[in-house]
């Protein structure tokens, strides 16, 4: 009889019966993961469901070498990160476009930088970021379409050494934004600074927003605060999911566009000294607005310029301004408002804890195309977080005082007079 010889694999499958051979070799993602936690000896911390969750090839994904590549192997199929909090502890979180890690942020430094060497070829590229940026933005199609009607005011009220006048004006659509304005009581031309709020609580109604702003009006300067889109009275206008949106992007953008077109026609603004100051998302509108308005001749975005953090609201980011130039960062965007004067204010609890050694030295160098190295200055504060607290706000008085020769005299925030939210609405609420 003729010997018949199978095929290893079908008398393997023969002898396990009728069972399918894996070719995935799948497993819950939950279970993989607890896996790793007990291999590495690390703490894995949720910000995601798993439920339900497989991943195919799941044990070939661990890399016994590497704790990052293989936590990046096993969640990149399902669009999640791991963020390390520390050598023993790491956070799972989806995916954010606008957030990414400092090494990134290093590297993506490092790449921008090899594309200029000198003052002419920054120039060209800085030409190419502010077209870009606007197209992306889309903001040339509706300036062209807003109101030209001059805001309306509330009356002034009068504090000790400024005052303080609510107003509303209407821009594109039937949309308005409404707004306070500080204003020392001295004659004169003052110098003019757009304050874009960012997402601290109470917004522009919030104490530590009233308090720099009135006091940088003492000092002499006519300062101007803003509702963010889906805030305040704009809230009331659209409504609060409208904040989350790209659409808040584009309009924040053009109302701080709109207002200073106001306010640069007042007798009182000294139109060669113009301000723009904000803190968090209201750096990052800083920023913005440093890029798309060459009027601008002094900038300070606080808590918020980095190489690798766009902003984590629709607001700051949603709208892909950072694709501009085939890809930037905010960082870049920042160094086209060179050589002007620019201070960063900096700590070591947020996305800036890098300023001193990655973004500031940067800036330098863009600065120094120009020959004007001392126009770019940096206040880091290592032992503070994402605020707007006393030391970021004197620094930011310094700036000011320094760029606009403000009246340092007049530094006093217990001279402020703290208003209510009613009070400082262009509409006062209807009490119910």
């Amino acid at each position: 009889m003729k010997k018949i010889i199978l095929p290893t694999l079908l008398l393997l499958s023969l002898s396990m019966g009728a069972q399918t051979f894996e070719n995935k070799y799948t497993r819950p993602l939950g279970d993989v993961l607890n896996d790793v936690s007990k291999r590495f000896g690390v703490k894995l911390k949720y910000n995601v469901d798993t439920t339900g969750l497989k991943l195919a090839y799941a044990d070939f994904r661990i890399r016994p070498y590497s704790i990052e590549e293989t936590l990046n192997n096993i969640l990149s199929p399902f669009d999640f990160k791991p963020v390390k909090q520390n050598d023993k502890f790491y956070k799972i979180k989806p995916y954010e476009y606008p957030r990414r890690q400092p090494e990134d942020g290093q590297k993506l430094i490092d790449y921008l930088s090899s594309l200029y060497n000198d003052q002419a070829t920054w120039n060209k590229r800085r030409n190419i970021l502010k077209k870009e940026v606007r197209e992306r933005l889309g903001i040339d199609k509706l300036l062209p379409l807003c109101s030209q009607e001059a805001p309306q005011y509330t009356k002034t009220r009068k504090h000790d050494g400024y005052s303080v006048q609510n107003f509303c004006l209407k821009t594109v659509n039937g949309h308005t934004v409404c707004g306070s304005v500080y204003a020392p009581l001295t004659k004169g031309k003052h110098p003019l600074i757009i304050c874009p709020n960012g997402h601290f609580t109470n917004g522009r109604y919030g104490k530590v927003q009233q308090q720099r702003l009135a006091t940088l009006a003492r000092m002499g300067a006519i300062c101007v605060d803003y509702d963010l889109w889906g805030w305040g009275e704009s809230a009331d206008e659209v409504g609060a999911a409208a904040h989350q949106t790209a659409e808040a992007h584009v309009m924040q953008a053009l109302n701080g566009v709109r207002i200073l077109d106001w306010m640069i026609k007042r007798k009182d603004v000294d139109t060669l000294r113009i301000g723009v100051n904000g803190g968090s998302g209201g750096g990052t509108q800083t920023i913005l607005l440093t890029v798309l308005d060459n009027r601008y001749t002094a900038a300070n975005p606080v808590v918020s310029m980095s190489s690798w953090f766009d902003g984590g609201c629709p607001c700051e980011s949603g709208m892909p301004i950072q694709l501009a130039g085939g890809g930037t960062c905010n960082a870049e965007l920042a160094a086209t408002f060179a050589p002007k004067p620019m201070m960063l204010v900096s700590d070591g609890g947020d996305w800036t804890s890098t300023t001193p050694t990655l973004e500031y030295p940067y800036l330098q160098r863009i600065y120094n195309f120009y020959g004007r190295k001392d126009m770019i200055s940096n206040v880091h504060l290592p032992h503070e977080r994402h605020d707007f607290g006393p030391n970021k706000r004197n620094a930011v008085y310094k700036f000011f005082i320094d760029t606009f020769q403000l009246d340092a005299s007049q530094l006093n925030e217990d001279k402020v007079t703290i208003e209510s939210e009613n009070v400082l609405r262009f509409k006062p609420k209807q009490e119910k």
